[in-house]
């Protein structure tokens, strides 16, 4: 277990190597799960704020969805979410000409028409944020799918890039600079030890 500002992680976080595959899983997590993706309250208002600008860009269907149910929904187990078309794609993904699953709101944030890139739990996966029921305290843990995300783990292995390296735009958008640098720090420890074991 890693701990950085009361924050805690696995270790796996450290010490596995992830590095997506977009060829292989199509951007299967936008469309495999129990809900749509979790938003915070205020992600709630970006949605808001960003839905006009990427109403073009998105699916029949998932336009549909959201007029017909709202920007996003409250589900028992994960809070806030996005809403999604029959329960399997975010009505804010689309498909481009291969086959891929795309984000309208990474999509526009690319093109420069909104400031916000998409929900960060979205941008921090394989890594998954809760709470603990007994401390309150905010838990990172890494859970990729075991086989959408085989090849994104092979791959990782392959190129050997460590989750933490893989996500560290993500990790610096959610918990800044002086967070990454003390998880990088830890991370060079332990491939230290890990080294002088050979």
């Amino acid at each position: 277990m890693i701990v950085i500002d009361n924050i805690l992680m696995s270790d796996e976080i450290v010490q596995a190597e992830f590095v997506c595959n977009l060829s292989k899983c199509k951007g299967g997590c936008c469309e495999d799960g129990d809900a749509g993706a979790p938003l915070s309250d205020k992600e709630l208002d970006e949605v808001k704020e960003a839905y006009e600008k990427v109403k073009s860009t998105m699916t029949a269907e998932g336009v549909n969805e959201v007029e017909k149910n709202g920007l996003y929904r409250y589900d028992r187990e994960f809070g806030w979410v996005t809403p999604t078309v029959n329960d399997k794609i975010c009505a804010y993904g689309f498909k481009d000409e291969k086959g891929i699953i795309k984000c309208v709101f990474e999509e526009a944030y690319n093109r420069g028409d909104i400031k916000w890139k998409k929900p960060i739990s979205c941008h921090l996966y394989p890594i998954k944020k809760t709470k603990s029921k007994y401390t309150g305290h905010e838990m990172l843990n890494y859970e990729p799918r075991k086989e959408m995300c085989s090849p994104a783990c092979k791959l990782g292995k392959e190129l050997q890039v460590p989750v933490y390296v893989f996500l560290k735009d993500a990790l610096l958008r959610a918990y800044g600079a002086s967070f990454y640098k003390a998880l990088t720090q830890i991370a060079k420890e332990y491939y230290t030890v890990k080294q002088s074991k050979k």
